[in-house]
């Protein structure tokens, strides 16, 4: 029987997902990258008021910007999921608030029973992440 762990960095700008399959003795490790598409998060652009012309009309609105970014980050997040497949367990962690908007993205889409884990580290490199969760399901 084949078992599919998954273990999940994730920032605002990539995702990086280690997979692990166990079929009896062989363990499969599949790493997979996610490049965002989301730019940092959206400011108010337009003309000050002490460099010069300034109308309110030429500022878009800041819940409008947040709209955009939080739709731009919804569709990344979606791209996750895709990627995550049928993933029996979900370790999801990483150095931002991108973990738990995932977290919640997952709960949206009913999927939030698979995950195991989530927690706060900074930066890590590929192999660090692919240690990490071998190391993680290997306890469990």
């Amino acid at each position: 029987m084949s078992t599919n762990k998954v273990g999940l960095w994730i920032d605002h700008r990539k995702a990086i997902v280690v997979s692990i399959t166990e079929n009896g003795e062989e363990i499969k490790e599949i790493i997979k990258e996610i490049i965002s598409d989301v730019e940092k998060q959206p400011r108010r652009s337009g003309d000050s008021p002490l460099k010069g012309a300034y109308e309110a009309a030429q500022v878009p609105a800041d819940d409008s910007l947040q709209r955009a970014f939080t739709g731009s980050l919804n569709v990344y997040y979606d791209k996750v999921i895709d990627s995550i497949g049928i993933a029996e367990s979900i370790l999801i962690f990483g150095p931002s608030t991108a973990k738990d908007e995932f977290k919640e993205r997952l709960k949206e889409n009913n999927l939030d029973s698979r995950i195991v884990g989530v927690e706060t580290v900074d930066k890590m490199t590929d192999h660090q992440i692919a240690a990490k969760t071998k190391q993680y399901f290997a306890k469990s």
